[in-house]
């Protein structure tokens, strides 16, 4: 039983086996962090400059709304294009707008405006790579250990999420904003360097005939008429929407709520990415154990309790403990979600359905980060995302007595086969 726990553990490490996605792991991790230098940097000046929970979410989304109009193009670019001078030529992109705000603080002109406008510009860039990053890994790694390469990517994320917060709070004390995004343009390189010398990196997907528009449309018909597509994105969207605030929100929770600075603001972001990192290590062991299906069902069902125990919490230690908790939950519930939408689709197709994902978890993050923030300045921050996450229970305690998750474990219809799923010997997941 125990070997058989090891191998299952063993197993979500198996994309490290391709030495272009440990190069590429490696790339994103270090840009990863100074991302996270920058968000908590960010964060921190625009809750103390304006004192308002409302612009701490507003300016925190500005960074994923460009992601509900140009992804599904970017998806079906990723599916057309050279993949690897994509990802360059928009990872420049995110140095310059780093390097802009650089400037802005540098020289003693940081205002909210400019703060805004390069923000919106860097999600514009990282919205139109993502899809492209995420099929380039997909098309290393063989179709059996495509959640292991979900996971660990997830891990790199949230292993930077849980060292950039720390770096910040340091870079923070001795250099300020500034010193903070200029370390964030210098990490961003790492994506080039890790992507121009990664070997053996395949192009991208085969340059179809069809215009690119009837691509894009092709995205949105495939994702439709898949019902374990078509549910997957509705809950990615209500999960957006009503539980991942929470981290755009971090901040203000620390400032606001528990009279922290900067080192609580860190140790908060830190503690969630402590929590997911656990999880992105444990998702595919579980998904052995229990199938996508039913790792997404238990995790879905722990979500919306734990998030709002943590918006509940009464001191600032149970806050972090009870974070780090749903760091994990929330990253088991986005690693299943995501291997479902790429899982039940041919490769061609995959940047198009991780595009539409990306719709669905931008859009609704933004959406729900912008109205949870206003609403909690008039309403209170407890009481908005508490009540956001238990109209989550609800919806998920619906979908279970109308068998919606069945839909997840039928067959795919357009070529893909998850890599991950209930044994002939495991009953169906409702």
């Amino acid at each position: 039983m125990r070997a058989a726990g090891l191998r299952a553990h063993l197993a979500t490490l198996r994309a490290f086996a391709y030495p272009a996605y440990r190069r590429i792991w490696i790339g994103a991790f270090i840009s990863n962090v100074g991302t996270w230098v920058q968000t908590i940097a960010l964060g921190v000046w625009v809750t103390e400059t304006t004192g308002q929970a409302g612009w701490t979410g507003t300016i925190a989304a500005l960074t994923y709304l460009p992601a509900v109009a140009v992804a599904p193009l970017s998806g079906a670019l990723a599916d057309r294009w050279d993949r690897r001078r994509l990802i360059v030529g928009l990872t420049l992109v995110q140095i310059l707008c780093a390097v802009g705000l650089a400037a802005l603080g540098l020289s003693g002109h940081l205002s909210l405006g400019g703060v805004a406008a390069l923000v919106l510009a860097s999600g514009c860039a990282s919205a139109a790579a993502g899809p492209a990053f995420n099929a380039l890994l997909s098309a290393i790694v063989a179709p059996a250990d495509l959640l292991s390469a979900v996971s660990l990517s997830a891990a790199q994320f949230n292993l930077a999420r849980t060292v950039g917060p720390m770096l910040a709070a340091v870079i923070l004390s001795v250099g300020g904003v500034s010193a903070a995004f200029v370390a964030n343009a210098l990490a961003t390189v790492a994506v080039i360097v890790a992507v121009l010398a990664a070997p053996g990196l395949p192009a991208g997907g085969p340059a179809p005939a069809a215009s690119l528009a009837r691509g894009v449309r092709e995205g949105f018909r495939v994702a439709w008429t898949d019902p374990g597509i078509r549910f997957a994105l509705s809950a990615v969207a209500a999960v957006a929407v009503l539980v991942a605030p929470f981290i755009g929100l971090i901040p203000a929770v620390a400032i606001k709520t528990f009279g922290r600075d900067a080192t609580g603001t860190s140790l908060l972001a830190t503690s969630q990415g402590l929590g997911a990192l656990a999880a992105a290590f444990t998702a595919n062991a579980l998904a052995l154990r229990w199938g996508v299906c039913r790792l997404l069902v238990r995790a879905l069902v722990a979500l919306p309790l734990v998030a709002a125990a943590y918006w509940l919490a009464p001191r600032f230690g149970l806050a972090v403990a009870v974070l780090t908790l749903l760091g994990g939950v929330y990253l088991w519930c986005l690693s299943a979600l995501s291997t479902i939408c790429m899982g039940r689709v041919s490769r061609d197709l995959q940047a198009r359905m991780n595009s539409l994902y990306f719709v669905a978890l931008s859009g609704g993050y933004v959406l729900g980060l912008v109205a949870q923030g206003w609403l909690s300045d008039r309403l209170g921050l407890r009481a908005v995302p508490t009540a956001a996450a238990l109209l989550l229970l609800v919806l998920v305690l619906v979908w279970r007595a109308r068998r919606a998750f069945a839909a997840v474990d039928a067959p795919g219809a357009h070529g893909g086969t998850l890599p991950v799923a209930a044994g002939p010997t495991m009953p169906p997941c409702e």
